[in-house]
C-alpha cells in the first residue's frame, strides 16, 4: 500500500516537472503559426487583417522580433516610414541571439524585407542583421525623399 502512494507521488511529480515544458512547447507553436499566418496575410495583399494578427501577437508577446519587423514591413507599404522605423527600432535589442529558420522572405516596396519562419527562437539564421538590413534601406529611403 505504501508503495504505491509513492508511485502516485512520484507520478505527480513527473508531470509537474514535465507539464510546463508541454505547455511551453505549445505556446511557441501557437506563436509560430500565427506568424506564419500573418506573413501570408502580407504576402497576400490583406494588410489589414495581417496587422490585426501582428498586433495581437504583440499584445501576448511585445518582445516578439519577428512580428515586430513584419509589422514595419507592413507601414512601409503603406508608406509609413516613420512608423516602420520605430517598430524596427524595437525590434532590434530583441533581435540580439535571436535565431530563426526562415522559410520565405517577402520584400516590400524594395526597401523592407518581412520573414515567414519554419520555427520560432532556433534555426541558423540570426535575425539581429536582417533587422539593421531593413533599417539601412529604410533609412537610405527616408533620406531619399528628403532630397527630392
Amino acid at each position: 500500500m505504501r508503495q504505491l502512494q509513492w508511485r502516485q507521488w512520484g507520478v505527480v511529480v513527473v508531470l509537474a516537472l514535465i507539464l510546463p515544458g508541454a505547455l511551453f512547447a505549445q505556446k511557441q507553436d501557437d506563436l509560430t503559426q500565427k506568424l506564419i499566418q500573418s506573413y501570408d496575410l502580407l504576402e497576400a495583399g490583406r494588410l489589414e487583417q495581417a496587422k490585426q494578427l501582428y498586433r495581437g501577437i504583440l499584445k501576448e508577446n511585445p518582445d516578439q522580433p519577428v512580428a515586430l519587423n513584419n509589422l514595419a514591413a507592413i507601414l512601409v507599404k503603406e508608406k509609413d516610414y516613420q512608423g516602420a522605423m520605430s517598430y524596427l527600432e524595437k525590434a532590434l535589442p530583441r533581435a540580439k541571439g535571436y535565431k530563426v529558420m526562415v522559410n520565405k522572405v517577402c520584400e516590400v516596396e524594395g526597401i523592407c524585407l518581412a520573414f515567414r519562419p519554419l520555427a520560432e527562437e532556433y534555426g541558423n539564421q540570426e535575425l539581429e542583421p536582417l533587422i539593421k538590413l531593413n533599417m539601412e534601406m529604410l533609412k537610405a529611403k527616408m533620406a531619399e525623399g528628403k532630397a527630392k
